[in-house]
């Protein structure tokens, strides 16, 4: 029932994005021009960026679909259009405090490991930076061109549509692996360095809006051999290297045209609902995960980018 609950507020969200945009904008006046993203923008951006972040659907790509109905997009100016995509990467902020928090004996040990009082978490650590590294590489050098050729519905639609087909494979590969062998998959503490460069492998295909960065660190977890609860885990403790390097980069590069055009105090109300959405999200995921797979995160990306391809080519 939890997931269905989810789900369903999921499309009420959508709702509101088409009821908004029906209402349409005030006429043209001499009155000052209402701020691009104000507080009710912040909260529906934050809730979709935080319920979706770590679940194999794309918060990048729902953030995208909610910035072109939600805020109008395709009527800003190129400065304006930067700004509001960058926040799309910086809302995450939130979701990296929730993690933090969630996670926080994880992180401790991490620490501890990297100062050299915890061998555990020294392995895990030197695993997590072998699974960034990949997109540390590239991350910087495809950013502008992603953001440019692929930051829009068309592009977002394909990508649920190839994720959830990519998805239901896997899925259905762990579940023939579970059948024959038995459910003993790898803990965290028991990758490689091999594994955890595969992982992070994976997580650059991500970077195309749509795919989803959750899904596809999962997916690469079940490929090296981890249960589905640690293979949610290490994607969870992954994002939170890769999500702080992408919003950390995104205010160093974009950090101008944020502060010129987006208000301060909606960008931090953004954020903080995203954290506290995300915790939710993140706490729900782990044990659905474990019991019932990812098979309805199929369904749901392929019904919902075929609908957005009906909408964009047919309406």
């Amino acid at each position: 029932m939890l997931l269905q609950s989810k789900l369903a507020s999921a499309w009420v969200i959508c709702l509101i994005f088409f009821a908004h945009k029906s209402m349409g904008q005030p006429n043209d006046s001499a009155e000052p021009m209402e701020p691009i993203i104000g507080y009710g923008d912040a909260l529906i951006l934050g809730l979709v960026e935080g319920v979706t972040e770590f679940l194999p659907i794309s918060s990048t790509g729902h953030l995208i679909l909610t910035n072109e109905w939600l805020l109008e997009a395709s009527s800003m100016n190129q400065v304006q259009l930067d700004a509001v995509n960058a926040y799309s990467i910086v809302i995450q902020a939130g979701a990296i405090v929730a993690v933090a928090l969630i996670y926080a004996r994880r992180i401790i040990a991490l620490v501890l490991g990297i100062l050299g009082f915890d061998p555990v978490g020294r392995r895990l650590a030197i695993n997590l930076i072998a699974a960034f590294v990949p997109a540390a590489l590239l991350g910087p050098l495809l950013d502008e061109k992603i953001e440019a050729v692929l930051f829009g519905a068309t592009p977002v639609a394909v990508a649920l549509i190839l994720g959830a087909i990519f998805m239901r494979w896997a899925e259905r590969r762990k579940k023939n692996v579970e059948r024959i062998d038995g459910d003993r998959g790898k803990d965290l503490e028991d990758l490689s360095l091999k594994d955890s460069f595969i992982v992070g492998l994976l997580q650059c295909v991500a970077m195309c809006p749509g795919t989803s960065r959750s899904m596809m660190t999962i997916v690469g977890g079940y490929f090296v051999g981890l249960s589905r609860r640690h293979a949610a885990e290490f994607s969870f403790l992954l994002g939170l290297v890769t999500l702080t390097a992408a919003a950390g980069y995104k205010v160093l590069t974009r950090g101008r045209a944020l502060v010129e055009n987006l208000d301060f105090g909606p960008m931090v109300f953004g954020c903080l609902v995203a954290g506290i959405a995300a915790g939710f999200s993140v706490r729900w995921l782990v044990g659905y995960l474990a019991s019932q797979g990812l098979g309805l995160f199929v369904w749901y990306r392929l019904i919902l980018g075929l609908l957005l391809l009906l909408q964009i080519y047919l309406f």
